[in-house]
């Protein structure tokens, strides 16, 4: 224990100090103020269900039957609160914020969520059970504990000095009687503070395990992962557009200012050896920028941002090693990291065409069906294409996943192999642009 003191009843009721502290003030304020709510839970309890099943055939019931179902969050909440009075650790809300605003929102996330319907069973047990027996135990020691301490002032009184019953268990006919039960008392006091908070600790746990909210701490950390996941795309290919941007303003103007140095030094000295070695020298930079360009559009191609998904799949298509028939029909743009997600699967698809199937055609389509991106790429290949078989395709799966897409591989052997990409592309689906995208028109080609 630190030098503090004891920062829970639980730990309090370990220290010797206990009796001589509040903490016994304050089991005894936490299991009392159960009584007042517990009966107001049960009334709005009764009256909910009562009026709201009678009037529900007239329609006017269903908003109360409504609020019953709701009736959980308040009393939760409310028992968080209660529960500082011995446990000062809070137990963090148990409900998710609304994916958007007004009422509407609001009753479709509570009502879809298990932490609501939980804590009105909460409250059902809170307002049948637990009040009761907090209220007896609390009601048994007070009338133990006073019933003892009272007996003189009994016997002077009501008693009129001659005789008292005390507890109604037995009858103290003097003074000397009366104060002994008094004493008697007066030592149980201490037990009776020990009851008190052992039941108070008990009472606490079971709130803290009822309402600790597992489900939703489990479902905010599955949120902050997809976000985080979301935030590494993101810098990926903002660091991809960097070295895009970096290779082709740098390297490749040096690379074009070379060859033609290079070239205006063959002019001016066409004799041999020198303009042979100069015309190596042009072919091999020439060769070099080829190289630098290549690389440019395999980090992010340029049509991609200016065209769309659409043109930079016939852009693939064109410098496929086989025939690709290409059918795309997409009203708008997708999201940013959708098209480039969904750009390098298909150029990873069509490259283990070209490698692996023994094709000798292949298509690629894609359209939008019920807000989701749906792109295939098949082909008249051998199949027996698989994920764990080191041909990158794992990778695009776990990058469309991301994404809360799906890849789909259907490749029996003797083919065909059909490639199926479904990512969602909703407005409010990750990654989506917030402003709208300039319309495309369909892109069809066929060789």
């Amino acid at each position: 224990m630190d030098s503090v003191g004891p920062r829970t009843l639980q730990q309090a009721l370990r220290t010797p100090r206990y009796l001589l502290s509040g903490w016994p003030w304050r089991a005894a304020l936490y299991l009392l103020s159960s009584v007042p709510i517990g009966l107001g839970v049960l009334v709005s309890l009764l009256l909910l269900t009562v009026s709201g099943a009678a009037l529900a055939v007239l329609l006017i019931g269903i908003p109360l039957l409504l609020t019953l179902a709701l009736l959980g969050i308040p009393v939760a909440s409310l028992e968080r609160r209660r529960l500082r009075l011995i446990d000062p650790a809070p137990i963090g809300g148990a409900h998710r914020d609304p994916e958007r605003t007004g009422p509407a929102a609001w009753a479709r996330t509570r009502f879809g969520e298990p932490s609501t319907w939980g804590e009105l069973g909460y409250a059902v047990l809170f307002a049948l059970v637990l009040w009761p027996l907090e209220g007896l135990v609390v009601g048994a020691v007070a009338a133990l504990s006073g019933g003892l301490l009272a007996a003189p002032v009994l016997l002077a009184t009501a008693g009129g000095g001659e005789e008292v019953r005390v507890l109604k268990i037995w009858v103290a006919h003097s003074y000397p009687q009366a104060f002994a039960a008094a004493l008697l008392g007066l030592l149980l006091l201490p037990l009776l503070a020990y009851v008190l908070g052992g039941a108070a600790v008990v009472r606490g746990r079971l709130t803290r395990r009822l309402l600790s909210p597992r489900h939703a701490e489990l479902d905010t950390r599955i949120r902050e992962l997809g976000r985080s996941r979301m935030r590494l795309v993101d810098a990926f290919e903002a660091e991809r557009r960097r070295i895009e941007r970096d290779l082709h303003d740098g390297a490749q103007q040096r690379l074009v200012a070379l060859s033609m140095t290079l070239g205006l030094a063959g002019l001016e000295h066409p004799a041999e050896p020198l303009g042979g070695l100069l015309s190596r020298a042009r072919e091999e930079a020439g060769a070099a920028l080829l190289e630098i360009r290549e690389l440019i559009r395999g980090i992010h191609p340029q049509v991609l941002t200016d065209r769309g998904l659409g043109a930079a799949v016939e852009d693939i298509a064109d410098r496929s090693a086989i025939p690709v028939d290409v059918d795309f029909e997409l009203p708008e743009r997708p999201a940013e990291p959708i098209e480039t997600a969904v750009y390098f699967a298909v150029c990873e698809a069509l490259a283990n065409v070209a490698k692996h199937s023994g094709a000798t055609r292949a298509r690629v389509t894609g359209r939008i069906d019920k807000g989701h991106l749906l792109v295939e790429v098949g082909d008249n290949g051998r199949g027996g294409a698989t994920t764990a078989a080191g041909t990158g395709l794992q990778g695009v799966a776990d990058r469309i996943s991301v994404l809360d897409g799906h890849l789909l591989l259907s490749s029996p052997p003797g083919g065909p192999t059909v490639f199926r990409l479904r990512v969602p592309c909703a407005p409010d689906a990750p990654g989506a642009r917030r402003a709208p995208r300039k319309p495309l028109a369909p892109a069809r080609r066929s060789l």
